[in-house]
């Protein structure tokens, strides 16, 4: 029984040597696919992170217009002198009341 197995051992191993070559061909083909299937992964996952980010960049790029009219508007005199009229009751002076200061 024991010659058996060393015998069938040794068969499968100068079988195995015999086709070396398809084997490593096998493994290669193998290793190839799984790449191929990784690389694919990645490929998809960095696509996806694009488009999140170009519709994040959209929609800051959207908000920095708001804010840039926001500030155009803010910084007319108009709005600076009703702001200052209604917030912290400012008014215009009265000719008489200017004080012109000449300096040397």
């Amino acid at each position: 029984m024991a010659t058996k197995k060393v015998v069938l051992f040794f068969d499968i191993w100068h079988d195995i040597q015999r086709h070396l070559a398809i084997y490593g061909v096998v493994l290669l083909v193998l290793i190839s696919a799984f790449s191929v299937i990784y690389f694919t992964h990645l490929n998809r996952q960095t696509t996806s992170k694009i488009e999140v980010l170009l519709t994040e960049r959209d929609a800051l790029e959207i908000e920095w217009r708001y804010l840039i009219l926001e500030q155009n508007s803010l910084a007319e005199h108009s709005a600076i002198e009703s702001s200052a009229a209604k917030q912290l009751n400012m008014t215009r002076p009265d000719a008489s009341s200017e004080v012109i200061i000449k300096l040397p």
